[in-house]
């Protein structure tokens, strides 16, 4: 058996990273276009191997030091499309300050485009180190990453931007829970048992699991708002792109609690782009707690053949529908 290789955690804190990944076949969903979702999957990767390079796994920080490496926030911006099997260049550059109880860093991707290497990607990430009260207690984090460790997800997150809980009435049922969360807002939400498969550690649910409700909140919205995806492809083929996301862990969604998904339309940008944000929270103790919340930004672009597509204005139809009015007839 090999020994592993000695933690650096001065090179995970300042060494530059440099790896090529390919996006999964599974990412492609609509012609050969990669989904916004799977391009975060390649943001997470470059960061996970960051760690494994410098001797810090997301497998050792756990099984040796009962640390489990959560993201905790990701902000991406896609400049220019992925395809199937292309080729992505990522860099990680470390950016944590003194006083940060989190690590930071700053993800790029690059692509080849006709003999260039396009920036296509550009991403911010802030990882935690979530000590495990699973299983038994563990040992001592090491020591230059003891700053990093908590003991609950969200503990001291900032409160900027995050939306206000609505207080429920006494004994809430599930459509009253709806109701106080979509109250007098453009927004549909939905109430979901959170299952293994969107967890890791045992018990919490993780940020890619966040990623995955993200991109079903807009399907469920169109679909509500009665542009489902499919049929905007049907009537014109037409297709949701996005050039920005971002999701940021507020507290701990634990499998198989009942968690509450809010898709609020923001800001309808001319007839181009619009934003909408998602808010998750659990009921405990009769109280709503918010676990996580995100934004993200969707235009519509047009199929014209099998490789290309091109950005188009929002119709009547779309916008009526995106701003919660009866549509024009």
């Amino acid at each position: 058996m090999t020994a592993a290789a000695p933690m650096r955690t001065k090179a995970l804190l300042a060494d530059t990273t440099t790896v090529t990944l390919r996006p999964r076949y599974e990412g492609s969903n609509i012609c050969t276009w990669i989904g916004f979702k799977h391009v975060n999957y390649l943001v997470e990767e470059a960061v996970l191997i960051h760690f494994a390079g410098c001797g810090a796994s997301a497998r050792l920080l756990y099984e040796e030091h009962g640390l489990g490496l959560d993201i905790v926030s990701l902000d991406t911006r896609i400049l220019h499309a992925f395809h199937m099997d292309d080729e992505a260049q990522a860099e990680v550059v470390p950016d944590t300050s003194d006083g940060d109880t989190t690590l930071g860093f700053k993800v790029t991707l690059y692509v080849a485009r006709g003999g260039s290497s396009l920036k296509a990607v550009t991403a911010t990430v802030r990882v935690a180190l979530r000590t495990d009260t699973y299983l038994e207690t563990p040992g001592q984090p090491p020591g230059e990453l003891a700053r990093f460790a908590t003991e609950r997800l969200g503990a001291g997150a900032p409160a900027a931007g995050v939306v206000p809980v609505p207080e429920l009435p006494a004994d809430a049922d599930e459509r009253a829970v709806l109701a106080a969360l979509t109250g007098g807002r453009n927004a549909h939400a939905w109430k979901w048992t959170i299952p293994y498969p969107y967890c890791h550690f045992t018990e919490r649910l993780q940020l890619s699991g966040y990623l995955r409700l993200m991109e079903e909140a807009k399907d469920r919205f169109v679909g509500a708002r009665g542009i489902s995806i499919k049929t905007l492809l049907d009537d014109r083929k037409w297709i949701p792109v996005v050039p920005r996301s971002g999701v940021r862990i507020t507290g701990e969604a634990m499998m198989e609690e009942d968690l509450y998904t809010v898709y609020t339309v923001e800001e309808i940008f001319k007839d181009l782009t619009y934003t909408a944000r998602m808010d998750c929270f659990v009921l405990r103790d009769g109280a709503l707690a918010l676990t996580a919340t995100g934004r993200i930004v969707h235009g519509y672009a047009l199929i014209e053949n099998r490789r290309d597509w091109r950005l188009v204005p929002f119709d009547q139809r779309v916008l009526d529908a995106i701003g919660g009015k009866a549509s024009t007839p």
